[in-house]
């Protein structure tokens, strides 16, 4: 069997429910992704995606392009996700090996162990070797540019669709509005739910602090970034006295973050994003530092991806939920009762579906 590379495209998918939405920090306008796609020399194709939004599609297309006419130039098999990496990070060096040179290699990296998987016959999380079948999920929204009505559809909705906690968007500017939007939420879904909260780090530590102590009353589950990902007395200090787990990670390239709060005992939640972290290994790597200091592991948005991993690990502790690939793959992921189950198909177990895709040249 060849298992060499042959070819390497990306494209550009736009989410189908796409819609305006903020945060504390951002405000989005579109939900879009770019899709790298492997192709061996027995035409075996495996796909991996970036979360991309509206945000510099040239910069990633570039970093996309020479990454993908890198690959082509080498000799790579499709299992060698670790050399293409090493060698990725040496080409890339002199303008630096994070940032979006770390993420188009990311995308490359969830492209391959799909057609490994694929060449295999086995989904990726038997490859890996398996921990657990189910994991824990939690759907995820609660966006501040929401009206009240919108908020409380959407938890309800959530609920309604056997999710057993939801995330809420807070760090408006006003702590007695994210105070209002949580309690409403509070009411609608009865004590059953467990409600968690994210600032996006748009807050500072007097404020977040605030907030957390009222918050408490109302049975916040954790407090995911209340501040700068890289204002590590300020988590600290939170910890110490803010009386609710503190949840981050997300923002890191790489482990110098949680090994840095991890020293200050200053963190409950790991929270790796896979493509910032590089793929598959990368990601593995930070969730066996986590456990080596009994952090649970809660990755960031890449479900389709996250809860195959987490189903490798020790201590996974759930996995975020949006639907927004939902209507343009051509197999969703099956929740039910809180729970999300790992794909039994090949590789990843889903695919683009092919009129959603624009190709990029």
């Amino acid at each position: 069997m060849n298992q060499k590379i042959k070819d390497v495209r990306f494209y550009k998918a736009i989410s189908k429910i796409s819609k305006p939405i903020a945060d504390s920090t951002h405000t989005i306008s579109k939900i879009a992704f770019y899709i790298v796609e492997v192709v061996t020399e027995e035409g075996i194709r495996g796909q991996g995606y970036l979360l991309s939004f509206h945000y510099s599609p040239h910069a990633i297309e570039g970093v996309l392009r020479d990454m993908c006419d890198f690959v082509k130039a080498g000799d790579f098999s499709v299992y060698e996700t670790v050399r293409v990496k090493e060698a990725w990070d040496k080409e890339a060096e002199y303008f630096g090996n994070i940032g979006l040179n770390q993420c188009g290699a990311a995308a490359l990296n969830i492209a391959m162990w799909d057609a490994w998987g694929r060449t295999c016959h086995m989904p990726v999380w038997k490859l890996l070797g398996a921990n657990k079948t189910k994991i824990p999920v939690y759907g995820s929204g609660g966006w501040i540019s929401y009206s009240d009505e919108e908020l409380v559809e959407e938890v309800v909705d959530y609920k309604r669709r056997g999710f057993s906690a939801v995330k809420i968007k807070v760090g408006s500017g006003s702590i007695e509005r994210d105070l209002d939007r949580l309690r409403k939420c509070r009411e609608a879904l009865g004590e059953n739910v467990s409600i968690m909260m994210d600032a996006n780090q748009g807050m500072d530590v007097v404020s977040a602090l605030n907030l957390s102590r009222q918050a408490k009353n109302i049975g916040i589950h954790w407090f995911e970034e209340p501040v700068s990902h890289t204002d590590f007395a300020g988590y600290e200090l939170l910890r110490s006295q803010c009386g609710i787990a503190l949840a981050m990670g997300e923002r890191e390239y790489d482990c110098e973050a949680l090994k840095a709060l991890i020293s200050r005992n200053a963190l409950d939640l790991w929270q790796p994003d896979l493509v910032r972290l590089g793929g598959v290994e990368g990601w593995k790597n930070s969730a066996a530092l986590a456990e080596a200091y009994h952090l649970p592991v809660l990755p960031h948005y890449y479900k389709d991806y996250d809860v195959p991993l987490l189903c490798t690990i020790r201590s996974p502790y759930g996995a975020e939920s949006f639907d927004w690939i939902d209507g343009i793959i051509d197999n969703t992921m099956r929740i039910e009762s809180g729970f999300a189950y790992p794909r039994e198909g090949e590789g990843w177990g889903f695919r683009f579906k092919e009129d959603c895709l624009k190709e990029v040249k």
